[in-house]
Formats: C-alpha cells, structure tokens, sequence
C-alpha cells in the first residue's frame, strides 16, 4: 500500500515529470495552456488552505517549551539566512532586478509543512519541527516586507505593493489561515472534521504537482525568455543549501541542542515556502513576471537537495554521539 510518507519521499520525481509534460504542453499547443491559469489560482488557494491547516495553528504556546531551540531557529531563518540572502543577491552579478527580487522572495521564507516530513525523514526530532511551523509561519508574514524593503528599497517595495497584492494576500494567506483555524477547532470536536483533515494530509503532493504543470505550461514564453538565468539560479540555490547546514551545524553548538533538534534546524533553513510566495509573485506587475520562474525553480533544486540532506544530516552532519558504558 502506497504511504503518505512514500508520496513525500518521491515527490522530486512527480515535479521533474509535471515539469517536462508542462514545459511540452506549453510548447505544443501555447494557446491552450494559456487557460490553464484559471485553474491554477482555485486550486493554490486550496493547496494552501491545505498547508496551514496541517499546521497546529490553535496550539501555538506549546510551541514555547523549549526556548533554546524556538530562539536559535528564529535567530537562523530571520536573522542569518536574510544576511545570506543579501549576499547572494548582490554576488549574482547581474543587473536584473527582477532576478534578484524573485531569489529573495522564495529564500526569505522558511518552510511550514515540508519541512516536517524531511525532518522526520532526516531522524530529526519531528515534535520540535510541528511546534516551530505555526511561529515561523507568523513570523514570515511580519518580516518580508521588512527585508524587502531593506534590500530594495522604498520604491521597488511601493511597486510591489501595488495592484491585486492586498487582494492577493487576503484571498491566498488571510482566508485560507482562518478557514484552517476554523477546521481545526472544528475537528478537535467532531471525527468527521478529524478525518477530513487526515485526507487533506495526502493532498499537497498532487496538487503542487498540477501547480507546478500549469505553472511551466502557462508560462513557457517567460521560461524561454529567461533561460539564461538558469544556470545562476542553480548555482545561487545551491550555495543557500549548502550554507544553510553550516549554519544549523553553528547554532546547535551555541545553543547547545540535541543532535536531534539540530537536525530539525538544517531542515528549517534548507527548506523555503515557495508556494505560499507564489500567489506574491503571480500578482506582481507584468514587468516582474520572471519573479514567478525563479519562484517555481526553487522547489526543484530543493528537493534534490532534501534527497541529499536526508542521507548526509543524520550519518554525516548531526551524527549521535556513541555513548559507552563502563561494566
């Protein structure tokens, strides 16, 4: 029988094949995949609806028992990574604005669900990963426009402001978090509720697949457009991965954590929230529309990485220290 959790391991491969159908999709019959975009917002909305309602959102003050790690995990994802972040963008080498806006969207956002899977996948504490999603989720809406601005600028900032982003945010943040809220509470009560959300729990995967299909079909022009920035987003990427173990590796020594809770860490900071972006930067003014590749390319490099990071974090990078007893 097929597991939730085997869908999640060989999810890269989905993706990698959504992609290739899409991008032919998109070549072969353009006029068609065009109107592939009136399903793609329903269906984030629902996939995001999906996503914070596997997030304990009702429970967040459980998720203050350990304050050590909630600190060191806050201090990595929004205080190292966005220092990173700002030194990636600038080393790009590049004047296109629109490339660097696109990096730092998708790398200034932590992860809130998959992260979860890796980490439980990687041997990682699962329970310190479920307790930390809620607070980074918040925390992320707080903090964009803060590090946007800082690294952009008021007037790139007032562009982005502009046109559908408020309608955007409430329709694809606002009211998916509060109907999540709602069937949380709801399924605390009632087992239908209760197992509602525990189908719900196999839906990401197959829905970010049609996400992502409709995304390289719809939008293949912009990809043949951009294709020169492939070979920077990979490096870019990667180099974030990379980085991003280091600085789990750090924040476990200075704060002293269990190996296992160091390992929630580096699936915290490897993993972004790409998809929650997304809708941000689908509603960008038309001259950014290259934002939306560079959003849409993240997760793939990510999950090759995730492939790797759950071979090398727990025999490699947060090994257990042997522990030998004297007889």
């Amino acid at each position: 029988m097929i597991s939730k959790i085997k869908i999640e391991k060989y999810q890269g491969f989905l993706y990698f094949v959504s992609v290739i159908v899409g991008i032919l999709i998109g070549a072969t019959y353009p006029e068609f995949s065009n109107s592939f975009e009136i399903i793609l917002w329903p269906v984030l909305a629902f996939l995001l609806y999906i996503t914070f309602s596997q997030i304990p959102i009702s429970h967040i003050p459980k998720a203050y028992i350990d304050y050590k790690f909630i600190t060191a995990a806050l201090t990595g994802n929004f205080v190292l990574i966005p220092i990173l972040v700002a030194i990636l963008i600038n080393l790009v080498g590049s004047d296109d604005i629109v490339l660097k806006l696109g990096i730092a969207l998708v790398l200034l956002v932590p992860c809130t669900d998959w992260f979860i899977t890796f980490s439980h996948l990687g041997k990682g504490d699962t329970k310190y990963a479920v307790a930390l999603a809620p607070i980074i989720l918040f925390a992320q809406f707080l903090f964009l426009p803060i590090f946007i601005y800082l690294m952009f600028g008021k007037s790139l900032t007032f562009d982005i402001a502009q046109g559908k982003l408020i309608v955007i945010f409430v329709w694809f943040i606002a009211i998916p978090l509060f109907t999540a809220f709602i069937t949380q509470k709801l399924a605390e009560r009632h087992k239908f509720w209760k197992n509602s959300l525990n189908f719900l729990e196999w839906l990401p995967v197959p829905l970010l697949t049609i996400i992502v299909f409709i995304i390289f079909s719809s939008q293949f022009q912009t990809i043949i457009a951009s294709q020169n920035i492939f070979d920077i987003l990979v490096t870019v990427f990667l180099l974030f991965l990379i980085i991003s173990i280091f600085f789990a590796k750090f924040l476990t020594k200075i704060f002293k954590l269990p190996t296992e809770q160091g390992r929630v860490l580096a699936f915290s900071f490897g993993t972004r929230n790409s998809f929650v972006v997304l809708p941000i930067a689908l509603a960008l003014p038309e001259q950014y529309q290259t934002a939306v590749v560079v959003v849409a390319f993240q997760p793939l490099i990510e999950l090759v990485g995730m492939l790797i990071y759950i071979k090398i974090i727990p025999n490699k990078i947060f090994k257990m220290k042997e522990i030998i007893v004297e007889k």
